[in-house]
């Protein structure tokens, strides 16, 4: 984070501190420790922060995560989870860092350009997340996902939330703020059958309020990426 250390303002640069610095301590004082776990949080939390500022780098992490968080969720038969990342999630992340390098504004790769979506647009994505998530519902049945209900509406959320990602919306960090909480209740019940995975609750809390900032943040810029445009 070194030669980032100007790029970021002095909150950002606490809440992804403090965000790692609770991940480490969780780590370390937990009853039960796994260091994939902690890496995954930790490479997660910090894609957040790059997210936030719509900078490219933020889905080139999400697409690492993407592939820990897999492996995670396979060890505990979260085969939702496992296929959600590493088929979906990760792959979106990869098609959106594309599309966000061709789209900088003003030619600024360190920041993407907002756009505002069409009705038709989030028409198609609503009703590609439904036929998604109902597919996913018997394909999960199949493999004997645990909680398999849980699992598939974090299915819908997932795809919703990197939907709105690829499309360059703010409302991408309201979608995955949601596909947080199902999380939270997913490794909390995780985590009573098998200690170790306190710290993917830790992560996803984390991750419920970067993403709640990545919100108030993109509508920031897209304000003044709107201004700038209009003084143009």
């Amino acid at each position: 984070m070194g030669k980032w250390a100007g790029y970021f303002s002095l909150f950002e640069k606490t809440l992804w501190s403090i965000s790692v610095c609770g991940l480490i301590l969780l780590y370390l004082f937990g009853s039960e420790q796994d260091i994939l776990t902690l890496i995954a949080s930790i490479v997660g939390a910090t894609a957040l922060i790059f997210l936030a500022k719509g900078n490219v780098t933020g889905q080139i992490l999400t697409v690492v995560f993407s592939l820990l968080y897999g492996v995670i969720s396979f060890r505990f038969h979260y085969y939702g989870e496992m296929i959600t990342y590493l088929g979906m999630t990760g792959p979106i992340a990869l098609f959106a860092a594309i599309s966000w390098l061709r789209h900088p504004f003003e030619g600024q790769k360190s920041e993407v350009q907002i756009e505002r979506l069409s009705c038709s647009k989030v028409v198609v994505l609503v009703l590609l997340s439904i036929v998604v998530t109902v597919m996913f519902y018997f394909i999960l049945a199949y493999f004997h996902t645990a909680n398999l209900w849980m699992s598939t509406v974090s299915v819908f959320t997932s795809f919703l939330a990197s939907g709105l990602t690829f499309l360059r919306s703010p409302y991408y960090a309201l979608a995955y703020a949601g596909n947080d909480i199902v999380l939270i209740v997913l490794w909390i019940l995780a985590t009573i059958a098998e200690p170790k995975y306190m710290p993917m609750i830790l992560c996803f809390v984390i991750f419920l309020f970067n993403d709640m900032y990545g919100f108030v943040n993109w509508k920031k810029i897209q304000r003044r990426q709107q201004e700038r445009v209009a003084m143009d």
